[in-house]
């Protein structure tokens, strides 16, 4: 009898099978019924042929279904299908993205290590790390997204980890992966980027040399916003020796509901990406013309400072995601650059006030007051979030729709 761990079969692909390929077909061989869809596995246990067997699996010595919160066929599925489109290794799903960088956290680090993090990443993402991680020894330093001296000065013999979001939430900032990677692994650390905004449909930060790659599969992965989900891609050493034990004992775990909701998502995830895409490239183009828009965010756009960088990662497509500045606090301050973000908001009667992102319905928040809210005052100026701040996440609703929706509160804004 042969030695050789024993592990569960892979769908055979002919080489060279392209992504679009992949999105629809990678998981788990279909079961002795045939089905052509995934199947959905809602089950908390497995049963095993016997004790042997039983103690084997739990032992990891034979690769088997054993218990959900940490082996499902369904959650499985949904990790080899993400892999591949990210061109990783290995996945793990999580309960969440906030999850994902939470499991992040507890597989790599340990009291009186170091962390590297942009400050213009989600704010909950700034929380984690800036007070939750440091409750436990975990020190971070928060640098500008987009300087690479910053992080390079930032560097400590204790540093272990480098994170960065490309594009960040709300302002689109865009850092140079490769250079970060480089940067990383000269010091020994490691580099994750959350690749949230852009998917692996546009963007697959492992072949720029990132380590890991972080999901909200909430967003854009799901793409209709029905479930909550998240994901870490890397290395298979990576992701079996240091994830997979956390996750056995904190249960940080996706249903398998939900793993099958954004599995099935992830099948229409390029032509939504390319579709939602190009509409807000052309909104973006629009709202600079707009007399009540004082800045538009949009790596799309020709005006966005790391414009050339976002073309060359992100496949030529700036992504869903459009922020812009009203008009008013120069004149008013920032109260009435909130009241004037508010009056826009509200005005509209087709975009979704929701903090969400990546639906195929369009979505308007002020970041300041939700996303961001928790921050300090002090924390949102140095990332860049004013009261006047806007953010759009576009979906598949008409365009021109779209706009009359902004243009009912922009044109009438007090000039």
């Amino acid at each position: 009898m042969s030695d050789a761990k024993k592990t569960l079969p892979r769908v055979e692909f002919p080489p060279g099978t392209r992504l679009d390929t992949l999105a629809v077909r990678e998981g788990l061989p279909r079961s002795p019924w045939g089905e052509n869809a995934e199947a959905l596995f809602l089950t908390s246990s497995f049963v095993q042929p016997d004790a042997a067997s039983a103690a084997a699996r739990f032992a990891n010595e034979e690769e088997a279904f054993v218990y959900s919160r940490f082996t499902n066929p369904t959650v499985m599925m949904f990790e080899r299908r993400l892999a591949a489109l990210e061109g990783a290794e290995a996945c793990i799903a999580a309960a969440s993205g906030m999850g994902a960088i939470l499991l992040l956290g507890m597989a790599l680090l340990k009291a009186g290590d170091h962390v590297i993090c942009s400050r213009s990443v989600f704010g909950s993402t700034i929380m984690l790390f800036g007070r939750e991680f440091a409750k436990f020894g975990v020190e971070t330093s928060f640098v500008s997204q987009t300087d690479l001296g910053e992080w390079r000065a930032a560097l400590r013999p204790n540093t272990r980890l480098l994170f960065a979001e490309s594009p960040t939430n709300p302002l689109t900032e865009v850092c140079d992966i490769r250079a970060l990677a480089d940067l990383a692994h000269g010091a020994g650390a490691l580099l994750a980027v959350d690749n949230c905004f852009c998917s692996p449909a546009l963007q697959q930060p492992i072949a720029l040399g990132a380590d890991l790659v972080v999901h909200s599969g909430t967003k854009y992965l799901d793409g209709q916003g029905r479930v909550i989900a998240g994901a870490v891609c890397g290395s298979e050493a990576l992701i079996n020796e240091k994830f997979v034990p956390v996750m056995r004992s904190a249960g940080i775990s996706l249903s398998p509901f939900n793993a099958w909701v954004v599995l099935k998502g992830l099948e229409t995830l390029s032509i939504r990406m390319a579709a939602q895409g190009e509409r807000a490239r052309a909104l973006a183009h629009w709202l600079e013309q707009q007399a009540m828009v004082e800045r538009v965010y949009y790596p799309g756009l020709p005006s966005h400072p790391q414009h050339a960088l976002a073309m060359a990662q992100q496949s030529g497509n700036g992504g869903a995601v459009v922020s812009f500045v009203v008009r008013g606090e120069a004149e008013g301050g920032p109260e009435q650059a909130r009241r004037h973000a508010f009056h826009v908001i509200d005005s509209t009667r087709i975009l979704s006030i929701t903090a969400n992102l990546g639906d195929t319905k369009t979505t308007i928040t002020h970041p300041a007051s939700t996303s961001h809210g928790r921050l300090t005052e002090p924390q949102r100026q140095a990332a860049g979030i004013t009261q006047g701040l806007i953010r759009v996440a576009v979906g598949l609703d008409d365009l021109h729709d779209l706009q009359a929706d902004l243009a009912r509160g922009l044109d009438t804004l007090s000039r």
